[in-house]
C-alpha cells in the first residue's frame, strides 16, 4: 500500500513540478539583472527549486564522449557488452589502438544507479578499458525474469568477468565488495581462466563485527523479519515491474537523507542564494549533484534480506558460512589474484578495518600480493569520488594492476 501512495503522489505531483520549471524557464528571459528584477529572481530561484527537487527513476546518462589519453582527446562511446533482465555490462570503448587494462566497476545495487560512480570511471578511463555493471531498477523488471538475490549477485560477476575475457581485473565499490569477492573465490578454485589478474576493493562490509557504524548497528537490533515487514513492498501493477517485491530506493535514499538532513537543507538554501545571485558555476555544481542523488532505484526484495542476514547479520563471508547455490565459498583458494583493500578514515557507513578483513581471509595470498590502503581525511564517498581518489587511492589501483 505504501508504495502505491508514494507513487499517487509522484504522478498528482509532477505536472505541478513541470509547471513549475516551464514557468521559471520563461520568467527567468525577462530577469535583467538589475534591482527592479531582484523578486522576480527571487520567484524564479523558488520556482527552481520546487520543480528540481523531487525524486526520480530512471538512470542519469554517464556523459561520457570524449577522455584524454596521451596527448589527444579520443571518443568514447556506451555499448552493452551483454546484458540480462537485471543488468547490463557497460562498456565504455574509446578510440585508441594502444591495449589498455581491462576493468571491470562493479557498482553497489543500494539505492543509486551506477551513476553514481561517474567519478570512480572518470579517473579510470584515461589508462584502462573500462566496463561497469549497470544494474537495472527492480520497479521496471517483469515478474517473469525470476528473482535475483545475493546467488544471482555473485552469477552476474562471474558472468561479466567472463564476457570481459583473459587478463582483467576487478574493482568494487561498497556493497558488492562481499558478492564480488566470493565470486573471485569460486573462480579461483575453478580455475575459471577469466579469474581476475586484481581485484580492488573500496570501503566494503567484509566483515562488520568491526567497530559497526549506526547503519551495522540498525541491521542487529532488528530481526530479518522486522526488515521484510517494514522495508518490502510492492510495485504498482501499472508498472513494468508490477507485482514483484523490492526495498524502495526512496526508503533509501530517505535514510541517507536522515543521517545528513542539516547539510540537505543548508544546501538548498546555498543553491536560493546562488539562483539569486546569479552565480551560475556553484549553481550547476548543485543540480549536478541532485540530479544524481535523487535518481533512485528499488532493491529486488531477495537481494535486500538476503544482504543484511548474511552480510550484517550473520557475517556469514567473514565466520567461513558463505555459500553460493550450497558450495562454500572459499576465500583462501585465491593464490593468484593481487589483492588491494581500501578503507577511508571518516568513513560511517564502513568503519576502519571491516574492508581489510578480506587480506586475512585471503590467508593462502602472498603477502607481496596483498595490501590494505587507508586514505587519511576521506569519508565514505571520499573513497571511490573526487580529488582524494584521483591523486591518492587510484595511483594505488593503477600499481596493483600494472604489477598484477
Amino acid at each position: 500500500m505504501m508504495y502505491q501512495l508514494y507513487q499517487a503522489q509522484q504522478d498528482l505531483m509532477a505536472p505541478f513540478r513541470q509547471f513549475a520549471r516551464g514557468t521559471g524557464a520563461v520568467l527567468r528571459q525577462f530577469d535583467t539583472g538589475r534591482p527592479e528584477t531582484f523578486a522576480l529572481r527571487q520567484f524564479t530561484a523558488v520556482l527552481e527549486l520546487m520543480g528540481t527537487a523531487a525524486v526520480t527513476h530512471e538512470r542519469p546518462p554517464f556523459g561520457f564522449t570524449t577522455v584524454r589519453v596521451g596527448n589527444e582527446d579520443v571518443a568514447v562511446t556506451e555499448e552493452v557488452a551483454t546484458a540480462t533482465p537485471f543488468g547490463r555490462l557497460l562498456h565504455f570503448r574509446k578510440a585508441v589502438d594502444i591495449p589498455q587494462p581491462k576493468v571491470l566497476v562493479v557498482a553497489p545495487i543500494s539505492g543509486h544507479f551506477a551513476t553514481l560512480l561517474r567519478g570512480t570511471v572518470q579517473v579510470l578511463l584515461p589508462e584502462n578499458d573500462v566496463y561497469i555493471t549497470d544494474w537495472i531498477n527492480a520497479r521496471d523488471v517483469p515478474l517473469s525474469a525470476g528473482r535475483f538475490g545475493l546467488d544471482e549477485f555473485v552469477d552476474h560477476v562471474i558472468a561479466f568477468q567472463e564476457a570481459i575475457g583473459p587478463g582483467g581485473h576487478v574493482l568494487a565499490v561498497c556493497q558488492p565488495a562481499v558478492p564480488v569477492l566470493a565470486a573471485v573465490a569460486l573462480m579461483s578454485e575453478d580455475r575459471n581462466p577469466a579469474t581476475p589478474h586484481s581485484m580492488t576493493l573500496m570501503a566494503g562490509p567484509i566483515d562488520t563485527r568491526i567497530l559497526p557504524t549506526k547503519v551495522n548497528a540498525l541491521a542487529q537490533e532488528h530481526p530479518i523479519d522486522w526488515f521484510e515487514k517494514n522495508m518490502i513492498h510492492t510495485v504498482p501493477w501499472r508498472l513494468q515491474g508490477g507485482g514483484r517485491k523490492v526495498y524502495p530506493g526512496v526508503l533509501q535514499l530517505s535514510a541517507f537523507m536522515s543521517m545528513n538532513m542539516n547539510r540537505h537543507v543548508t544546501a538548498h538554501l546555498e543553491q536560493f542564494r546562488n539562483l539569486v545571485g546569479g552565480d551560475s558555476q556553484l549553481a550547476d555544481a548543485h543540480r549536478r549533484f541532485y540530479d544524481e542523488y535523487l535518481a533512485v532505484m528499488d532493491l529486488p526484495a531477495e537481494f535486500f534480506l538476503e544482504t543484511v542476514k548474511s552480510v550484517f547479520q550473520d557475517h556469514d563471508l567473514a565466520v567461513g558460512r558463505m555459500t553460493h547455490r550450497g558450495r562454500p565459498v572459499r576465500p583462501e583458494t585465491i593464490r593468484r589474484t593481487r589483492l588491494l583493500t581500501v578503507e577511508g578514515e571518516r568513513d560511517d557507513i564502513c568503519a576502519i578495518g571491516q574492508t581489510a578483513a578480506a587480506l586475512d581471509l585471503c590467508s593462502n595470498l602472498p603477502h607481496t600480493m596483498k595490501r590494505n590502503h587507508l586514505q587519511i581525511g576521506a569519508g565514505h564517498y571520499g573513497v571511490f569520488s573526487g580529488r582524494r581518489w584521483a591523486n591518492e587511492v587510484y595511483p594505488l589501483v593503477r600499481e596493483i594492476i600494472a604489477e598484477a
